[in-house]
């Protein structure tokens, strides 16, 4: 779970195991995450009233579109899915942190390992950023 600003800098990180449900990770992420968003634009898979409802005890503005199955989803605004377009700034940040084959081709058995080079990763896509 990475979360990032505007632009597509990493700000803060949580790993877990890939059997996790990613709506079971938003608090850790956000506690990993120095500073609170103001909003948080995040895919189907974060799609719970739950989610929604700890994001708006936070004061963070969730801008999660809802699946076809969940009728009863709250805070389903259009105006503030218009947001949802720029989901692919949090993608590309995903493809650049897919330049580093360590992490693609996971070959660490230890989560500690490889969130030692998940990190420096990210420490080397936000130095690249700012170095431009």
């Amino acid at each position: 779970m990475v979360l990032v600003d505007g632009a597509g800098t990493p700000l803060g990180a949580y790993l877990a195991s890939a059997n996790k449900s990613e709506m079971k990770l938003v608090e850790q992420t956000l506690a990993a995450t120095p500073g609170k968003p103001e909003r948080l634009v995040a895919d189907r898979g974060y799609d719970s009233n739950a989610v929604r409802v700890m994001l708006l005890k936070e004061k963070i503005d969730p801008i999660i579109p809802a699946r076809s199955n969940n009728t009863v989803a709250i805070c389903q605004d259009g105006r503030k899915l218009r947001r949802y377009r720029n989901r692919w700034i949090v993608e590309r940040t995903f493809a650049w942190l897919g330049w580093f084959r360590r992490l693609v081709v996971r070959w660490d058995r230890l989560m500690s390992t490889y969130g030692g080079f998940f990190h420096l990763a990210c420490a080397m896509v936000v130095l690249k950023r700012v170095l431009k």
